[in-house]
């Protein structure tokens, strides 16, 4: 296992040590989990092609999950439910 220390700068930004940067590339995208006090990265270009598609919906769901906790969404009947989705 390798191990370096890094800094957040002012504007959030963290710099990968060059002792850790082999086969990391300008552009590429890093999946960030936060577990507790831990951040996982993984760099997504080893992962599955679709994973990314399915964590941007995970996003989406999340996100209209804690709009609907906090009451933002408005009930409708089936029939103006399916007539607002065939509209888009």
């Amino acid at each position: 296992m390798e191990y370096a220390i890094a800094k957040v700068s002012t504007k959030g930004q963290i710099v990968i040590p060059t002792s850790l940067r082999e086969n990391i590339n300008s552009g590429d995208e890093f999946l960030m989990v936060k577990d507790g006090d831990r951040i996982i990265l993984k760099n997504l270009k080893g992962l599955a092609s679709n994973l990314k598609d399915d964590l941007v919906f995970a996003e989406k769901v999340e996100k209209a999950w804690q709009e609907y906790d906090k009451g933002k969404f408005e009930t409708k009947s089936k029939e103006g439910f399916l007539k607002e989705l065939r509209a888009c």
